[in-house]
């Protein structure tokens, strides 16, 4: 274990410790972040340990398929950046994937669907339908280019992108996933890590932009404190100052305006990241892609048999209308797919769930368990108790 990382480890306990002393928390809280800290810990040793210059290492037999681009174009190029984030978001799904089968009965596998798309590239769409654990599980990667029609030229100007042409040569890599399990007491998780270029009057512009979150229909808060803690040490081991800023950030866009809530209790999404330079920006993405798996799976595991009745079954449908609404109304991605030419509907729509209901002015009842996750949605939360830490020690 390299030095910075065990530093990192211990200075994320201390954070835990003055949690205990703000809030008294259960034990089993500390415990929680321990096993948080220790699984990422670990994870970003094991990432430094097989790493070549920074490259992904192309690895044929465990991808979902083929890549997308020509093998043998990958191995002319494997400093360029196209080629790294094609394989890494090939290992992204990869790994993913074959987590979420060992939790499944061993007949429920991901359908694997490769995809060509005439304007210029494709994508790998693996879904996973009426499991006992995954209702449905999606992950999808695409690697397309072309020419950006003026409606996604516009809708990158809405975010401060100032482009002088009309019609944009571009080019898109990434990875989506949206994990909506059977039962209500696991959470669903969405994560999504992209990297875009833009040529503009001969300049090549360039970012890279993701996040990962998670939406509970029952609210644990020992769960959000892993989850939260271990997203915080893939920001802490590139900048001390990311997770804070990417946790708001996501409080904010995950925002269901016309409802007054959030989709669920947060975790981080960034955008437009073009510094300090290029090939860190791309490692700090994949630190924060290779924490998805110890953010979730632990909770999966540790709810996956528990017991519920036909009421919160009822209440996961309800909440996963919410989703639906998100997701086709605000969700930056699907209305840059869907004005993308020639899109392939049925991958942008894969993270809407097999099943969601509407119900005509729902109002959970006072004191429930379906009014605590409320309050959590209405006013997010400060899980690791940054702000309070920081003002105790001024």
């Amino acid at each position: 274990m390299s030095f910075k990382v065990a530093i990192r480890s211990f200075k994320t306990l201390a954070y835990v410790e003055s949690y205990k002393k703000i809030r008294d928390r259960p034990l089993t809280y500390y415990f929680a972040a321990i096993i948080g800290a220790g699984c990422v810990t670990y994870n970003q040793y094991k990432q430094n340990k097989n790493k070549v210059e920074a490259k992904e290492i192309m690895q044929l037999r465990n991808y979902m398929a083929d890549p997308v681009t020509p093998i043998s174009q990958l191995e002319k190029n494997p400093d360029d950046m196209k080629t790294q984030m094609e394989l890494l978001i090939m290992r992204i799904q990869s790994e993913f994937c074959r987590a979420l089968e060992k939790e499944e009965d061993e007949e429920s596998k991901f359908k694997v669907d490769r995809w060509i798309r005439k304007e210029g590239g494709g994508g790998i769409t693996c879904v996973l339908q009426d499991g006992r654990v995954f209702e449905k599980a999606g992950v999808n990667i695409s690697v397309v280019s072309g020419k950006l029609p003026p409606a996604a030229v516009q809708q990158m100007k809405s975010r401060g992108k100032n482009f002088e042409n009309k019609e944009l040569p571009f080019f898109a890599a990434g990875v989506s996933a949206v994990i909506h399990p059977r039962n209500p007491m696991v959470p669903t998780i969405h994560f999504n890590y992209r990297y875009f270029e833009v040529e503009d009057k001969n300049e090549v512009h360039w970012w890279f932009g993701g996040g990962t979150d998670l939406t509970p229909y029952y609210l644990n808060e020992e769960d959000a404190i892993h989850f939260h803690m271990t997203l915080k040490h893939a920001c802490d081991a590139h900048d001390a100052s990311y997770y804070e800023k990417f946790k708001k950030w996501c409080d904010d866009y995950f925002h269901i305006t016309h409802r007054g809530e959030r989709r669920g209790v947060g975790g981080i999404f960034f955008d437009d990241i073009d510094h300090p330079n290029q090939q860190s920006a791309f490692e700090f993405v994949t630190s924060c892609a290779e924490a998805v798996i110890p953010s979730y799976l632990p909770i999966v595991q540790k709810h996956k048999e528990d017991a519920y009745g036909y009421y919160e079954r009822q209440w996961q449908l309800l909440r996963r209308g919410r989703y639906v609404e998100f997701n086709l109304i605000y969700d930056r991605g699907t209305k840059f797919g869907l004005h993308t030419p020639e899109a392939r509907y049925e991958s942008i729509l894969m993270s809407l769930p097999l099943n969601a209901k509407w119900e005509y002015m729902h109002e959970p009842k006072a004191n429930s368990p379906e009014a605590k996750l409320m309050q959590v949605l209405k006013e997010p939360r400060d899980w690791l108790y940054i702000q309070k830490t920081k003002s105790s020690t001024t």
